[in-house]
């Protein structure tokens, strides 16, 4: 067994006092609808690591949500955001334009698939990106309706909120919600009784029922769908559903829109996810991992598309802000330079047979799934598919009072997501991996 590291000094606990006397102090000035996975304050970071301000060590299994893939302070993008920043923070490209807006465009353009003409548009939020690509698809199509998968997540604002299948937190209180948005099955393999080709099959059949006599193929604008869903569960979807999916969107005259946001920048062991299915996209958004830990977005499309929207219709006083770009040209840099499409493919190679030892010993979990450096395991009743989230968030707090940081996601709160950052080091996969072992056993 790996010998696991003392994750704190001497006499702390997590949180620590000065985690503690923050979180009394964030209690009393922020507020209080902002959610909080482990109460702890981070100081600084080196690569995988966190340290919190009570000097206690993590291993970081979140990456804030697949950000960081190319570390928490990476210092090719510390470095030129410095640079960046003392240039010139902002002037606002629709106002006075800067190259690095220009730059960040032409690589997107360059690594989203397909060989086709293409025009990218910068945004700030993961949201933005995909109400964006919505708004686009409707100017290019004239048409109004928008269909999205179930146990889908694309955002918190009122339209992704609305495109959003999970109700609370993200919805409860919150509407009326924006119209136009209609809901298909996806095949999930894990809740599907027979073999995975009719799996994808049956849910495709399903769509086009839907699409074809509750909504009209003329009438849909747009599919936005992830390739594996990653709040809903990091459901990956059954062999030739997501492939069937842009078939069937192609045939219409429907815009066919990626939502890569979470799974995008070699994430799945693959630049993009959809390319495991031999998917090219009309649309794809990017977040998250594309600004290095800044906030950017991005909607990529095919040129006649994308031009369809007349000019000022796209934009936002900080969309494509340029220290932003700095960020997300070094972490698209350390990306292609470091092969983390490769490291990331081999993160899964690494972790999934362990994972798959750790179901076959402990009957809490349903399932194990996953591609590249985005894995997780699901928790039911042994021997059934009925969700088990106390055994989820139950894991999930063994493994952060040992110092390790994972995330509880999914339609039923019962699954537990792995997103390393793609430069963490075997050792310590193999120091955390033996956490989640020891978590799971008690």
């Amino acid at each position: 067994m790996v010998q696991l590291s003392d994750t704190r000094p001497s006499g702390t606990t997590i949180p620590g006092q000065a985690s503690t006397d923050l979180q009394a102090r964030r209690s009393q000035h922020v507020a209080r609808g902002l959610g909080i996975t482990l109460p702890v304050f981070i100081d600084h970071a080196e690569g995988a690591l966190l340290f919190d301000v009570d000097g206690n060590r993590f291993i970081d299994l979140a990456s804030g949500i697949a950000v960081t893939s190319v570390g928490a302070a990476a210092p090719e993008v510390a470095r030129r955001v410095a640079e960046q920043a003392a240039r010139f923070t902002h002037t606002c490209f629709m106002v006075t334009e800067y190259a690095g807006y220009v730059d960040v465009a032409e690589a997107l353009n360059r690594l989203t698939p397909g060989n086709h003409e293409k025009r990218t548009a910068l945004f700030t939020t993961g949201a933005e990106a995909v109400e964006n690509a919505v708004k686009i698809a409707r100017t290019a199509t004239g048409r109004s309706a928008v269909v999205v998968l179930d146990h889908a997540y694309h955002g918190r604002t009122l339209m992704t909120m609305t495109m959003t299948a999970k109700h609370t937190p993200y919805k409860r209180g919150f509407g009326p919600y924006a119209p136009e948005i209609y809901r298909v099955p996806v095949a999930y393999p894990f809740r599907y009784v027979g073999d995975e080709k009719q799996c994808a099959a049956d849910a495709l059949a399903r769509v086009e029922e839907i699409v074809r006599i509750q909504i009209g193929e003329r009438e849909v604008a747009a599919i936005v769908a992830e390739p594996i869903l990653g709040e809903g569960g990091f459901i990956v979807p059954a062999h030739g559903f997501y492939a069937g999916l842009a078939a069937f969107a192609r045939e219409h005259g429907i815009v066919f829109v990626a939502d890569e946001i979470q799974t995008g920048f070699a994430r799945t062991g693959r630049m993009f996810a959809c390319e495991h299915e031999g998917v090219v996209p009309d649309l794809i958004t990017t977040a998250k991992a594309l600004g290095g830990g800044l906030p950017l977005s991005a909607v990529t499309g095919r040129a006649e598309i994308m031009d369809a929207v007349e000019p000022g219709g796209l934009g936002g006083t900080y969309a494509g802000n340029p220290v932003s770009c700095a960020a997300a040209l070094a972490a698209i840099d350390i990306i292609e330079s470091q092969d983390l499409v490769g490291k990331a493919a081999a993160i899964g190679e690494h972790v999934l047979p362990r994972l798959r030892a750790l179901a076959d010993r402990h009957p809490v979990i349903g399932d194990v799934r996953g591609r590249g450096a985005m894995l997780a395991m699901e928790f039911v009743e042994p021997g059934t598919t009925v969700p088990n989230p106390d055994a989820a968030r139950a894991v999930a707090a063994a493994c952060h009072a040992d110092g390790v940081l994972v995330l509880v996601c999914g339609t039923f709160n019962n699954v537990i997501r792995l997103l390393p950052p793609l430069v963490i080091g075997t050792d310590l996969l193999d120091e955390a991996l033996a956490v989640l072992e020891q978590a799971l056993a008690a």
